[in-house]
């Protein structure tokens, strides 16, 4: 994946001004993008045409990207931000934008999550809550996985009285292939602790469904 021995990028899309700079191991670049050459022959196409020269390894740096998730430590992450806080009520961070890869045909699902916690002494940094969600969905996923790895990490790493994640997404293995449905959304929920209360639970979900102002 993308580690200490690195490459750097400098895509031919940059413009005057910006130099967009990604690090990946070669080595995977050069073994992936092989595999994609030959795919791209077998569905009829010639990889040597101008508009596909360079398609082969924009793929694998696009697929090391979409699957960095695996080289990262979730705990790690939320441990590195826990203070101790006298405070017990009902953290939430809502609306955070959820981008993962179906692992049954790798196609992309896409949504938001939503995340709360009750603190039992100690609290994690905010924006600690958005990064384990990228961790998770930067991996071939399944939906309801997704919802269970994240509910998982904050329980483990925080020990709060209770978790709730609702996640919320769009899968093109739905809308582009298969029974073709563009509308439709997929809801999934996990639950630790006093979420699992009744009122709390419904607490939650009337607090991500409200709007600010």
């Amino acid at each position: 994946m993308i580690n200490e021995n690195f490459i750097k990028d400098t895509d031919d899309d940059d413009v005057e001004g910006y130099i967009k700079i990604d690090r990946y191991n070669p080595e995977l670049i050069s073994s992936l993008s092989t595999h994609y050459h030959e795919i791209l022959k077998e569905l009829g196409e010639n990889p040597e045409r101008e508009g596909l020269l360079k398609t082969p390894e924009r793929i694998a740096k696009a697929m090391l990207y979409l699957t960095q998730g695996y080289d990262l430590d979730a705990k790690a992450i939320m441990a590195s931000a826990v203070f101790k806080e006298d405070y017990s009520q009902m953290v939430i961070v809502k609306d955070i934008e959820v981008y993962s890869m179906c692992e049954h045909h790798m196609l992309p699902f896409f949504g938001k999550a939503h995340v709360a916690y009750i603190p039992n002494g100690h609290v994690v940094g905010l924006s600690k809550i958005p990064r384990i969600v990228d961790v998770f969905a930067r991996r071939l996923q399944v939906q309801e996985r997704l919802t269970n790895d994240i509910r998982d990490c904050i329980q483990d790493a925080l020990d709060p009285l209770g978790v709730g994640v609702v996640i919320e997404c769009r899968h093109l293995c739905m809308s582009m292939r298969g029974v073709q449905k563009q509308n439709s959304v997929t809801t999934t929920s996990a639950f630790t602790g006093e979420f699992l209360k009744e009122k709390t639970r419904t607490e939650f979900l009337n607090l991500i469904s409200a709007k600010l102002g």
